[in-house]
């Protein structure tokens, strides 16, 4: 047994010179084919066992892409791309499109609690500027906005 696997360790220096110097060829990497129609992710994804922290990158891309369309000022515009991008709907808030008065809201909030202590947290609008996105701690309650929210019932 012994002298087999001393012949194994040995066998590659048995072999005949080839004569081969230089650095090796490259090879094709195969891949298998993607049917037609299906969709390559490209960009961040929802990671289900991760962290808020972990899930900041899509809510944000998501966020951004929404702000960038002409459904820019609406709430549930927001919450329909994050449920499509994978996040829990149960798990959201969002306010008002409008003031008590009926104008338009100088700024959107809306959230995802994530496990048991943190939430991902946008807000958008023209009081706003540019979208803002973060990760904060769940409030004693287990939700994520403070104030009156919008049911979310669609």
């Amino acid at each position: 047994m012994l002298l087999a696997g001393a012949l194994v360790l040995t066998g590659c220096s048995l072999l005949p010179d080839l004569g081969f110097t230089g650095d090796p060829e490259p090879t094709a990497t195969i891949s298998a084919p993607v049917p037609e129609g299906t969709a390559v992710p490209s960009g961040p994804a929802l990671v289900p066992d991760g962290t808020a922290q972990d899930n900041l990158p899509l809510f944000q891309s998501v966020t951004a892409e929404v702000w960038a369309s002409d459904q820019r000022a609406s709430g549930r515009a927001y919450i329909d791309a994050l449920v499509a991008a994978g996040f829990d709907k149960a798990a959201m808030q969002v306010t008002e499109d409008a003031s008590t008065v009926g104008n338009a809201a100088e700024s959107l909030q809306f959230s995802v609690r994530w496990g048991n202590a943190e939430c991902l947290v946008g807000q958008v609008g023209p009081s706003t500027g540019d979208p803002v996105t973060i990760v904060v701690d769940q409030l004693a309650e287990g939700r994520c906005l403070i104030g009156k929210t919008r049911l979310i019932d669609w």
